[in-house]
């Protein structure tokens, strides 16, 4: 039995980017929904307001003049006088000779008329006169008086090459036929006296009478060959196919205007949507990262909820009350990657830094401290951010006696580590109070010696630090600790941004672990798609009870 191959994996899963366009377009749905809508109404009502346009065509056929000897190369140029026949059509002289000849003044009839359009039609001999204004009679008078115009002009012009030749044939015709008339008189009065000299006279006479004759018919045979050959020379035009009173405009068409201008609005707003997606330089998903930097990913942090979702627990320490959100489990997966960092030496301190302000950097370092204080693990978390502290806040504990004191003291006595309820393996350092030089404190020798206390007094230190390119606290921090976490805020941080913060770490030999992208939300383009919220595993058992409250359930899912 002959076995079907392995389809290859590009082939049975869709492209990555065919997800990202998709879930990009749904996002900025609004968007193109709104600029359609508008597209679309503003061209209804510009069409509704537009005055309406009428058309009116008539079939003229040419039919051109050939001799019996007609060659090939008069077929040839068929086309050309068609083509030429409907550019002398378009004539303002013709036009302004039809209005005279409907009884209109030139002026203003020619102010009703939109366009004057003559086309050759493929391959016959027809020629198409459409024109188009807003009043329906008057384009089907000028699309029929128009070719009536154009022949008498054109009998005029091709009649106007014999008329010298007819009118000197003419006038030898005429001086002919009155030589016959007096010789035919001087014949007769000279046979009524019949003398000898009248005998001869009449004979020379009568030789040129016959003269005068031949000399004339053989004039009227060329005058009458001249008109011939003039009849034969002489196109004629005639219209086949008369045009009709229109009665429906041909513009505006205001559905079809309204259906272009709606889907050229929202093609309009999709350009703009993609376009403002390539030129967003912000580090939102671990790719954006890669091409910036080849550190890894650690953890994928969405959007804390907000305080009504999170009832009365603070918004910043979610890792608390809901220890089911998918963000905790976000926490966790990031204190599990961590775990592998270095497993021979094993991780004992780390700093969480970022490179800007409001990245959410201490509220990862908080909420990383108590995932990983529900562990097990003996925790210190030290707010090393003598400048903004926050930890005190984020936890509601007093500010002093923090860092500062223990510092001056040179040891970390235990009345400055401050418990967390409800977290018995987790110890606070707080900041403590204001200092004028943190950058020299943070890089002093004691405090080189309090970091050493507590990673030998505990199982992990967690400092958290100001961002990198502000001030320098973090690269001095760093030198102390086994690796800098980076935290990186998808709404706001760029590309460069980033790259600076961690050619300063490097600058200074400070090893990187790795990146926490915060703050993701289920965009196009966001990393957070990874999780979707439902009713399944929400609450403490999930059962019926929870099910009937109304409360939202979540679980986790890879997409």
């Amino acid at each position: 039995m002959t076995q079907t191959p392995a389809r290859p994996l590009a082939a049975v899963f869709p492209q990555s980017d065919l997800k990202l366009y998709a879930r990009l377009a749904w996002r900025w749905s609004w968007l193109v929904i709104l600029c359609a809508l508008l597209a679309g109404g503003v061209a209804y009502l510009v069409s509704r307001n537009m005055t309406p346009a009428y058309q009116a065509s008539s079939k003229v056929m040419i039919n051109e003049a050939r001799t019996a000897s007609a060659n090939y190369n008069d077929i040839l140029t068929s086309e050309r006088v068609a083509r030429t026949y409907a550019d002398l059509m378009k004539r303002t002289s013709t036009l302004r000779e039809v209005f005279v000849r409907l009884g209109l003044d030139p002026a203003l009839a020619a102010s009703q008329i939109d366009a004057v359009t003559v086309t050759p039609v493929r391959d016959t001999q027809l020629v198409q006169v459409t024109i188009e204004g807003p009043n329906p009679e008057l384009v089907a008078a000028v699309a029929n008086t128009l070719p009536l115009v154009f022949l008498d002009e054109l009998k005029k012009i091709q009649l106007g090459r014999f008329s010298e030749s007819k009118a000197s044939l003419s006038a030898q015709l005429d001086q002919l036929s009155r030589q016959v008339e007096t010789t035919k008189l001087a014949m007769d009065a000279l046979q009524e006296r019949r003398t000898a000299q009248d005998e001869v006279e009449y004979t020379r006479l009568s030789n040129a009478l016959t003269q005068y004759q031949t000399s004339y018919a053989n004039l009227l045979q060329s005058y009458e060959a001249l008109r011939l050959t003039e009849a034969q020379s002489t196109d004629n035009v005639v219209i086949m196919e008369p045009a009709a009173i229109p009665d429906v405009p041909v513009r505006p068409r205001v559905p079809t205007n309204t259906l272009l201008a709606a889907v050229v609005g929202a093609l309009a707003a999709l350009g703009l949507v993609f376009l403002v997606e390539y030129l967003d330089d912000r580090v939102q998903t671990p790719d954006d990262l890669h091409r910036v930097a080849d550190i890894p990913v650690l953890g994928a942090i969405g959007k804390t909820p907000s305080p009504k979702q999170a009832a009365h627990t603070p918004e910043t320490l979610i890792s608390l009350k809901q220890t089911r959100h998918p963000i905790v489990e976000a926490y966790r997966r990031l204190r599990t990657n961590l775990q592998y960092y270095n497993i021979d030496a094993g991780l004992k301190s780390l700093i969480v830094t970022s490179a800007e302000a409001s990245e959410g950097k201490s509220v990862t370092a908080a909420n990383l401290a108590v995932v990983m204080a529900q562990s097990g693990l003996n925790v210190v978390l030290v707010d090393a951010d003598l400048r903004k502290p926050r930890m005190h806040h984020l936890f509601d504990l007093p500010r002093q006696p923090g860092l500062a004191e223990a510092i001056i003291a040179g040891e970390v006595t235990p009345a400055l580590l401050q418990s967390v309820p409800d977290v018995p393996t987790l110890h606070v350092l707080t900041c403590g109070e204001n200092v004028p030089n943190p950058a020299e404190v943070l890089g002093s020798n004691r405090m080189r010696q309090l970091m050493q206390q507590l990673i030998s007094q505990s199982d992990i230190v967690i400092c958290d630090s100001p961002p990198v390119l502000a001030v320098s606290d973090a690269l001095v921090i760093g030198r102390m600790v086994d690796g800098a976490l980076l935290v990186i805020n998808t709404r706001k941080t760029a590309g460069a941004a980033v790259h600076r913060a961690l050619e300063a770490l490097a600058q200074v030999n400070v090893p990187i672990m790795g990146a926490v992208l915060n703050r993701l939300s289920n965009s196009g383009r966001s990393y957070y798609y990874y999780y979707s919220y439902n009713y399944d595993y929400y609450g403490e058992t999930g059962d019926k009870k929870h099910r009937r409250s109304g409360k939202p359930k979540v679980s986790e899912s890879r997409i």
